[in-house]
Formats: structure tokens, C-alpha cells, sequence
């Protein structure tokens, strides 16, 4: 049984109950973790604290060295890891290999970032002044961690709070804890004690603590709007720095112009990947009136293509998904699309043979509008609902009539259609394209009730980092302007 790691050892905490982690294509338990408690949450909050003392006046050389070391041993272990996310989280081989690849690499891109610099010279007022503007660590990170990519969210916000000199408190999901659980057995032991910890838990007994902790300035949290707004209404007498990603309901359009057959891969890329449990997945789709029938015939077709099976199978091209109130919440929307109009031209249902495993085939809808639940509120899952628009403006004003902001998504040649779409499309990132790809030092994160926080690039360093500005007067001579007033 993987344990919590506080201040550089492994322990069962005070709590005496554990937590089943659960395989969600065959519904059997994969190992138990411990279930921490507030009083655990205590010992962990000072080993971090005690660390940071040290940690922040480390060389940002130091701390590079130790970061890239940390990148080295997961690519060492890489088979394990990639094994262990696929077993917990679901995800096919391919698309765990990938999150591997972004989890090892965000380590190796921030522990170059973080000795990069530290703030900046500004022209001083008086030659024998010098102005410093420097970035400073805050102290205690609490990263709060989702479960549909464990390892890649936590080194989104891991990686650039360890490089800015910030000590930090893991929370993986209590869904998905084993692949984090394994970094710091095999792979964070060389970092001083303290500097990285792990907590596993519940939300009411680990999470909330942490964001009501007074000695936490940091919360760092990736998931659901309504979590998010719980952990602002906390943290606001304390006037905490949140750095909250709150998923989305990411629109694509496609344009008269595009091929059927690239649209239907691209889309079905966009939509379906994780099984649809991505916080940037496609869960509108807006197509042109007047070629509508093509893109949706080469759509239905491809995705009819696609595997449903377990992420250990090679032959899988979509995994379960995570849990059985999680297929509920697709299903339900499905529904009521139905009821309200909509039409199912594949899937829409769970897989007809009697096997274990939380599985749902991808489904394709059409006649649905924004009156619907499942063109309105997050959907997390393999659905992919089709709508009709009748010119590009429209199409636009669709994609923007959503109360969330995180991506967008657009496929065409035209450039001016392009140029429109990027300038107009109120979202943190929009693929022409491309969609779904991301980049190292390019800033993710959304906009409206998507949350402000921003990951990767400078954008990602400076999340973590508080500014000072520094005046320096060199003479120690009075000034002209100070008391007595009478006497200058």
C-alpha cells in the first residue's frame, strides 16, 4: 500500500482508514492508499513550511539540477509509470505514453525557466538610485490535483512552483493517487525533505484543510467550477493567491472549406480522447448548413471505426471512463437532449456485451440547440452533438454563447476566417487546425468561469512567484522634500 510522503519519509498518518483505488475497466481494486485526516494535513503543511526556509535561498542551479535529476529518473521508470496511469485512470497506452512525455518535460522546462531570472533593473529616477522589480516564491504551494491526468496537471503547477523556490503539498485525486504515490518512492527522494510532499485523501479531510491553512498562501487546483468556487469562498478572508483551472466547454468550428474525412479525425481527436475527459475537449460542434450532411456521414463513420476496450489492449482507441456517477452524469444529458429533440446517429449507450468496466460508446447527436443541457454545462465524456450554423459570424457568436472561456477550436484555409476567429473567440487558447496541442512555453488556461490561472511558459513560472519592488538610494544624504516643510 502506497503511503503519504511527508518531510522526506513515508507514513500511514493518524488516520486508520485507507482508500481503494479502483480499475475502472474491470471495476477491481488495484492497491488501498491511507485516508488522511486534518491532523495529517498539520504534519504535512510544517514539513513543507520548515523546508521552504532553506529551499527558497537554494540556487536556482541547485534547483535545476535537482529537477532535471527528478526528469531522468522518471524516464527511467517510465514503463511502470505509463503502466500505472493506464491501470488507475484508463486512459489507452498512447495517450498515457503522451502524458508521460509532458510530465518529464515540464520538469526539464522549468528547471531551465526558473534560473532564467528573477525580476528585472528599471531605469532609476536618480543616477545614485537603482530599482529592482524581483519575483519572489510565496511559500507553500497546496496543489490539488484532478484525475484524468494525474501526472501532467501536477507537473503543470509542481514543476514552476519548485523553480520559483516554493515548497509544495500534493493532493492527487483519491481516485487516481498510486502513479503519484510511485514519483515520490522512485523518483523525488534526492529533493530535501519537505520540499515535495504527498497527502492522499478526501476533500472535506485533506483538501479543505489545506485551502483554510494559514500557513498555505498558495492554492493551486484544477477541476470543477463548483469545487473551485467552494475553495475561492474559503480562501478569500485570507487572501490567498488561487491559481484555479475550472474546466470548460470547448466549442469547434468548422468551416465550408475543410474536408470531411481531415474534420471527422480531427474532431473525433478533439472529442473523444480520455473518453471525452478532458478539461479542453470538443463539446460543441457547429457545422456549415450547407455541407453539414458530408462532414456528418464522414464523422459517423469514423468514429464507428473506433475501438472501446481496455487502455492495456493495443488495439484500444478509447478507454472507460473513470467512474460509474461520471457515466451517469453523460447519460442523463444524453437523454435529455433526446427528449428535448435531439437525435442519436451512433451510440448513446453503454456496450451490449456483459463486460466489467465503466465503458460508454462514443456518441454523435444532431437537432440539438442551446437549449440543452449537454450544449450548456460540462459534459466529460464521449459525446459529440452537432449543430447547424448558416454564416461564420453566427458560428462565432455560438462558439462565444457559453458561460466558460477555456478553448476554442477552428478548421478551415481561409485565413480571414482565421484571423477572425482568433480575434473574436473569447477562450485562453484557440487551435486553427491543430486542435488540442500544446506547448511547452505557451500559456494555458481560460477565460470566464473557466477561472484565470495560466500554466506553462512565463505565464506558468510567474504564477508562483510575487513581485517586490526594490528603491535603492545610494547617498544617505536628507532630501530637499522632507519635514520641516518651513525650513526647505
Amino acid at each position: 500500500m502506497p503511503l503519504h510522503y511527508i518531510d522526506g519519509k513515508f507514513t500511514k498518518g493518524g488516520g486508520t482508514e485507507t482508500i481503494e483505488v479502483i480499475n475502472p475497466a474491470t471495476e477491481e481494486v488495484i492497491d488501498t492508499v491511507p485516508r488522511g485526516t486534518p491532523k495529517d494535513v498539520e504534519a504535512t503543511v510544517k514539513a513543507a513550511k520548515d523546508a521552504f526556509r532553506e529551499w527558497r535561498k537554494t540556487p536556482a542551479n541547485t534547483r535545476a539540477h535537482l529537477m532535471h535529476e527528478a526528469a531522468a529518473k522518471m524516464r527511467a521508470h517510465k514503463d511502470k509509470i505509463v503502466h500505472l496511469l493506464t491501470l488507475e485512470e484508463g486512459k489507452p497506452v498512447p495517450e498515457n505514453e503522451e502524458e508521460f512525455e509532458w510530465l518529464v518535460n515540464t520538469f526539464d522546462y522549468y528547471a531551465e525557466l526558473g534560473r532564467h531570472e528573477r525580476g528585472r533593473v528599471l531605469p532609476s529616477g536618480e543616477y545614485s538610485q537603482l530599482n529592482l522589480v524581483l519575483k519572489e516564491p510565496y511559500g507553500v504551494v497546496a496543489c490539488i490535483i484532478p484525475w484524468n491526468y494525474p501526472l501532467l496537471l501536477m507537473a503543470w503547477k509542481v514543476a514552476p512552483a519548485l523553480a520559483s523556490g516554493n515548497t509544495v503539498i500534493i493532493k492527487p485525486s483519491e481516485v487516481t493517487p498510486l502513479s503519484t504515490a510511485y514519483l515520490a518512492e522512485h523518483c523525488w527522494d534526492h529533493f530535501p525533505p519537505g520540499v515535495i510532499n504527498v497527502i492522499n485523501g478526501f476533500g472535506k479531510e485533506v483538501a479543505e484543510p489545506l485551502v483554510q491553512h494559514i500557513d498555505v498562501p498558495v492554492i493551486a487546483f484544477t477541476g470543477s467550477l463548483a469545487t473551485g468556487q467552494r475553495i475561492a469562498s474559503i480562501a478569500a478572508p485570507m487572501m490567498k493567491k488561487l491559481h484555479l483551472e475550472l474546466g470548460g466547454k470547448d466549442a469547434f468550428v468548422i468551416c465550408d472549406d475543410a474536408d470531411p474525412e481531415v474534420a471527422a479525425r480531427a474532431l473525433a481527436y478533439a472529442a473523444l480522447t480520455n473518453a471525452g475527459q478532458v478539461c479542453t475537449s470538443t463539446e460543441r460542434v457547429y457545422l456549415p448548413k450547407n455541407k453539414a450532411a458530408k462532414f456528418t456521414e464522414a464523422l459517423v463513420a469514423h468514429v464507428k471505426e473506433l475501438k472501446l476496450g481496455p487502455g492495456l489492449e493495443s488495439s484500444t482507441d478509447i478507454g472507460p471512463m473513470i467512474g460509474a456517477t461520471y457515466r451517469e452524469k453523460v447519460e442523463g444529458q444524453i437523454a435529455d437532449a433526446i427528449q428535448h429533440g435531439a437525435k442519436v446517429l451512433t451510440g448513446g449507450r453503454r456496450p451490449q456485451n456483459p463486460q466489467k468496466g465503466y465503458f460508454y460508446e462514443p456518441t454523435i447527436l444532431t437537432n440539438v440547440d442551446h437549449s440543452m443541457t449537454i450544449m450548456r454545462e460540462e459534459t466529460f465524456g464521449p459525446a459529440i452533438p452537432l449543430m447547424e450554423y448558416t454564416d461564420f459570424e453566427q458560428a462565432i457568436e455560438l462558439a462565444n454563447d457559453c458561460m466558460f472561456g477555456l478553448g476554442a477550436c477552428l478548421l478551415t484555409s481561409d485565413p480571414m476566417k482565421a484571423k477572425l476567429f482568433l480575434e473574436e473567440a473569447k477562450a485562453g487558447t484557440v487551435w486553427i487546425n491543430d486542435p488540442l496541442t500544446d506547448n511547452y512555453a505557451g500559456p494555458f488556461g481560460g477565460m470566464k468561469l473557466s477561472g484565470g490561472a495560466r500554466e506553462l511558459g512565463q505565464e506558468g513560472l510567474d504564477s508562483f512567484r510575487e513581485t517586490k519592488h526594490v528603491h535603492w538610494e545610494f547617498a544617505t544624504t536628507p532630501k530637499s522634500w522632507w519635514y520641516p516643510y518651513g525650513k526647505n
